[in-house]
């Protein structure tokens, strides 16, 4: 009986090390760039943060998430071509019969949400980690380059910061949201010093500029990442 018990604790053991470990990032330094950085204004503050992009995310990808936020179907979704219109005369006679057209369940997502489950379904372009066991997978990083050298790097996590834990609890106040998600934004100046801010209150909104969802009124939020450096590894940070 005993043995019995002690397999199934080890094999629970594997199992749950090996879920664990699913998003744990390697400590490659190959990546296209390097952070450091100190967490402030919350419950484990403060903790030392490394974040590594291991590529910039593309165009197509960029736009993918925000056809997601403004509930847009995908192009697989959409009629294309010169059939266009019978593919929508399809999805009517579709909807006649109670299927609904392709995109219904697209339709019935909030904004969040529907950028939630496109992040799911986007490939990792980098990490961010702490203290916590386990990391997180980030789901986008572009960034908006400044006349005078300076920079605003956008990353979005597929999971919340803090999801599992108290750790980025906010100590400060701010409207709390349900966001699946987490954005972060860091502003850089010409020298790669700066601090971030992270979406664990208020809102996301579209930017204009960095053309995907960021801070809304970032300036009246508190730096929840300070003494931010970037390190840039072997290779050049192109885009």
């Amino acid at each position: 009986m005993r043995r019995k018990v002690t397999w199934f604790v080890s094999v629970a053991a594997i199992l749950a090390a090996a879920l664990l470990f699913a998003e744990t990032p390697s400590t490659s330094q190959n990546g296209l760039l390097q952070l450091t950085a100190t967490t402030a204004n919350v419950a484990g503050a403060p903790d030392p943060v490394r974040i590594e992009i291991l590529r910039w995310s593309t165009e197509e990808e960029r736009e993918r998430l925000t056809d997601s936020w403004n509930l847009k179907p995908s192009a697989a979704e959409a009629p294309a071509g010169r059939g266009s219109e019978k593919g929508a005369a399809k999805q009517g006679k579709a909807a006649g019969r109670g299927r609904g057209p392709a995109n219904a369940a697209t339709n019935s997502l909030t904004p969040e949400a529907a950028l939630a489950k496109a992040l799911n379904e986007t490939t990792t372009v980098g990490y961010l980690w702490s203290s916590e066991m386990a990391g997180y997978a980030l789901r986008y990083a572009g960034k908006v380059d400044g006349p005078d050298g300076s920079q605003r790097i956008i990353l979005i996590t597929q999971r919340r910061l803090g999801a599992v834990n108290q750790r980025w609890n906010p100590a400060f106040e701010g409207a709390a949201n349900s966001y699946e998600f987490s954005v972060i934004e860091l502003r850089l100046n010409a020298k790669g010093e700066g601090e971030g801010r992270v979406s664990l209150v208020g809102k996301v909104v579209p930017d204009v500029a960095a053309k995907i969802v960021t801070l809304e009124n970032y300036e009246a939020l508190p730096a929840v990442m300070r003494d931010v450096h970037v390190r840039p590894s072997e290779k050049p940070a192109k885009k």
